[in-house]
């Protein structure tokens, strides 16, 4: 599957890749002005990628067809899973990281991110990717097809950064079902920075503050 992808750039030569994912509904376009609010100079110049997930019918949505990098199979998000459409989307996301390294950015240079949906994908990806990464952010998402995280996961981003970020009111994904993420993904042992804000399914300007900080130190 071939992602349709925008692409922006901070400066010429580019230094590292921050790969953000949107969540369901949403396209490409959706992260592009909140991109643009992160001050990441410390850094050097960054290219920022945006995929759009394919539209396909989701199933909670009653099979409307729209941009879902998976299908919703019902509101509790984990009991039943789209576990073909993870891993056809995984390895789309993986096709454009190998392209960001045969462009001279090299794995641990680039920063796989996304919201909602979106960020599932980020973890699904980034934690079974083959090659350390800088780092994985996660905004108001989940762990997808926990129960096979262990075993499926990469000894070589064992200990990549992990920023999970998530609003206690959110009434798409409840903030239990992220605490459990942090706790899954702490007991494996990786190193998570934990926040939350009072915000709903959203994201707010403290937490792209945070975002920002937890970027320059993974990519300084």
């Amino acid at each position: 599957m071939s992602l349709e992808v925008i692409e922006a750039q901070t400066g010429e030569n580019p230094v590292a890749t921050i790969l953000i994912m949107h969540g369901l509904g949403a396209d490409g376009r959706d992260f592009v002005p909140i991109a643009e609010q992160l001050d990441l100079s410390s850094v050097g110049p960054v290219r920022f990628l945006f995929p759009s997930a394919p539209s396909i019918p989701v199933t909670i949505n009653g099979g409307y067809v729209m941009p879902a990098w998976y299908d919703i199979l019902g509101a509790d998000l984990v009991r039943r899973e789209d576990q073909a459409g993870l891993r056809h989307s995984q390895a789309s996301i993986e096709t454009l990281i190998a392209h960001e390294v045969s462009r001279g950015i090299p794995a641990h240079r680039i920063v796989v991110a996304g919201f909602s949906q979106g960020g599932a994908m980020a973890l699904m990806t980034g934690l079974r990717h083959s090659e350390r990464l800088a780092g994985i952010a996660v905004l108001s998402g989940y762990l997808p097809l926990a129960d096979k995280t262990a075993e499926e996961r990469s000894a070589a981003n064992q200990d990549v950064p992990l920023f999970l970020a998530h609003g206690t009111r959110d009434g798409v994904v409840a903030l239990p079902r992220a605490t459990a993420t942090c706790d899954a993904l702490m007991a494996l042992g990786y190193p998570v920075e934990w926040h939350e804000y009072l915000m709903e399914h959203s994201v707010c300007p403290q937490e792209i503050a945070d975002l920002q900080r937890w970027l320059q130190c993974v990519l300084a």
